[in-house]
């Protein structure tokens, strides 16, 4: 989502920032903009790519040692220059075109800032923009007494809601302050001409540092910071200074490489064919099962349990409703699915011997960060994130974490992080199978054989492409489709139906096969695809069945067949054959073709694969 760079330097950090602003387009975003101290104020704001912002500041020739930059999605307020940030406060009472006296980036919402720009206005503060964003600048503002620091402070404390962010005032060059509340915000510690903190930087990721630092504090939830030349200050909500005991410095090889596309036409299509290494990173050095997989004390965690409540969003939260078939068939025991921004907002009954697992590909999902703490705050302390970054919020704020080796996924719609969670989520039911006596010595070393065979098995799916771009063509034309699955696929379905339209834009829904004749057969005509995932399993003769009710109907079937099912095709059923049957694993690979198949649909049909329209990569606000 929204992305955040900033800093101070004695050199002209502008490269820097629009560098870093590159860096976090993966991240989805309708504007961006640069701020930089020159003799004041001044900045270039655009709606199109950083590219066309990067000529805008070449052509004003904006250099400076102080700056701030932003990508902005938007919450507040309609894509649009003027709602773009970095956003100023000219101070009360100033006519259009006067300079800004104080310059300011957020990621983030503001729950109050109605009441609060009813307030700057009735003091003569002129709104520029529609943002909630601008209100806290003005609020800076009114605040400021020649230290922005303390400006910052009075301010943020008026504050309701979620803020990551980075400020500075035209009085007081090579200083940049900042702040952070339910939003990730990272301070990079630079170095000039061979001096370690010469120059400090601040970023919402700390890939948008990437190539520039690799020494990185994590600033903690309420965290205040002042960053000057060669020197930076860190302090709480309560104020108190932290020193590098509270807020270590660690190493952050944030690998700017992956963000390389190489022969692939997008990062989509290359996280699809990354997917066999990223499981097979995702395994590596496991020998056996053993709950330590998953951190110190797990063992006792896994005993004192009895429940598992897995809390997600989007992609995560249906690698969740995969998890919950393995969880109870293989470790028997009772798992619920929450989607997170539901489950925070309801009444439910808590049980302390829950272990509460959230699952993040960025591990700063704010819904799912949110559903944590609730859960937290209900008495539920036994907590496991599977994530796919070990620096994330999530990792933290856990007691145990599983961290998945997907590495950084560019593409808006997630592929690799999605089959890294399962594997995740395999791995966890198996550790609590076998604290509960459920996992046999031979049971366990089939499943780890199975498991390490997967890239393989990948590699083998992913040769179906040619047959997948075949149906592509034809989902191309069509305006609505339909997913099926039983059991253990149907999360694989609505996985399906997600995928395809979150890139092509064509309606998909997904359903239990076993529903159809409960209301979705209405839908089925010729112009309507029904694709339907059909691994051999105990449920197979009944999902035939639903496949002949959409026959019967007309639809056009799009089979995804083991081969062993003995389903052929025919008129109205086009099939495409699995390689091989994989039993209890069979989701990870019964998701590649229909990743595969919306990345050709929305080929064929020329939408943005990586930045899909209304979609951001890191969804980082409520």
């Amino acid at each position: 989502m929204c992305g955040i760079v900033a800093g101070v330097s004695s050199r002209d950090i502008v490269p820097v920032l629009v560098q870093g602003l590159q860096r976090l387009e993966y991240r989805g975003y309708d504007s961006c903009g640069v701020a930089v101290h020159v003799d004041g104020l001044q900045r270039a704001r655009s709606t199109a790519r950083v590219a066309e912002l990067a000529e805008q500041i070449e052509q004003g020739h904006l250099a400076s040692g102080t700056g701030i930059a932003h990508t902005r999605w938007a919450t507040h307020g309609a894509p649009a220059v003027h709602n773009a940030h970095p956003h100023f406060s000219h101070g009360p009472g100033a006519v259009a075109g006067a300079a800004g006296r104080v310059a300011l980036v957020h990621n983030g919402i503001i729950e109050n800032h109605d009441e609060l720009r009813s307030e700057l206005q009735s003091r003569g503060y002129v709104f520029e923009s529609q943002t909630d964003t601008e209100v806290i600048a003005h609020l800076i503002d009114a605040h400021y007494d020649g230290d922005i620091f303390a400006a910052l402070q009075s301010a943020v404390s008026r504050l309701h809601g979620a803020y990551a962010l980075a400020v500075f005032h035209k009085d007081e060059p090579h200083r940049v302050v900042g702040a952070r509340a339910g939003s990730p915000l990272v301070l990079g510690v630079g170095s000039v001409d061979g001096q370690s903190g010469g120059e400090h930087f601040l970023a919402s990721d700390a890939m948008a540092l990437a190539g520039v630092t690799d020494q990185i504090v994590y600033l903690e939830e309420g965290d205040l910071i002042d960053l000057q030349l060669g020197r930076y200050w860190i302090t709480d909500a309560n104020g108190r200074s932290h020193d590098a005991a509270d807020r270590p410095v660690r190493t952050v090889h944030a690998h700017s490489g992956a963000a390389e596309l190489g022969p692939y036409r997008h990062y989509m299509q290359k996280e699809i064919f990354e997917q066999p290494r990223a499981i097979a990173d995702t395994l590596e050095g496991i020998e056996g099962i053993t709950p330590e997989l998953f951190g110190d004390g797990a063992y006792r965690v896994f005993k004192d349990i009895d429940q598992v409540l897995i809390l997600a969003c989007g992609t995560s939260y249906y690698s969740g409703c995969a998890a919950k078939y393995w969880l109870e068939s293989m470790a028997r025991i009772p798992t619920q699915v929450e989607v997170a921004s539901e489950y925070r907002y309801r009444t439910s009954v808590p049980n302390p011997r829950t272990l509460v697992v959230t699952i993040s590909q960025s591990g700063e999902t704010a819904d799912t960060l949110a559903a944590l703490r609730h859960a937290q705050g209900q008495g539920m302390t036994q907590t496991l994130t599977i994530c796919n970054v070990a620096t994330s919020a999530m990792v933290r704020e856990c007691k145990l974490a599983y961290i998945t080796r997907a590495g950084v996924e560019i593409g808006v719609a997630s592929t690799k992080a999605f089959t890294t969670q399962l594997a995740g989520l395999f791995l966890l039911t198996l550790a609590l199978a076998q604290v509960r006596g459920h996992l046999s010595d031979d049971q366990e070393a089939r499943h780890i054989r199975e498991m390490r065979h997967l890239p393989v098995a990948l590699q083998a799916v992913l040769a179906l492409e040619p047959q997948v771009i075949s149906w592509a063509e034809d989902f191309a034309r069509m305006e609505n489709a339909l997913f099926l699955g039983r059991g253990l696929h149907y999360p694989i379905a609505l996985e399906g139906a997600l995928k395809l339209k979150e890139i092509s834009y064509i309606h998909a829904e997904a359903y239990p096969a076993g529903e159809l004749k409960h209301g979705p057969l209405a839908l089925v005509t010729s112009a309507m695809p029904v694709v339907t995932v059909a691994p051999n399993d105990a449920l197979l003769e009944k999902l035939k069945s639903n496949m002949q009710e959409v026959r019967a109907r007309g639809g056009v079937l799009y089979v995804l067949a083991d081969a062993d099912t003995r389903i052929g095709s025919s008129e109205g059923i086009h099939v495409i054959r699995m390689p091989e049957h994989y039993g209890a694993l069979s989701p990870i690979l019964h998701v590649v073709p229909l990743q595969l198949l919306a990345y050709h649909t929305a080929l064929a049909k020329g939408t943005d694969v990586d930045k899909p329209r209304n979609l951001a990569k890191s969804v980082t606000v409520e």
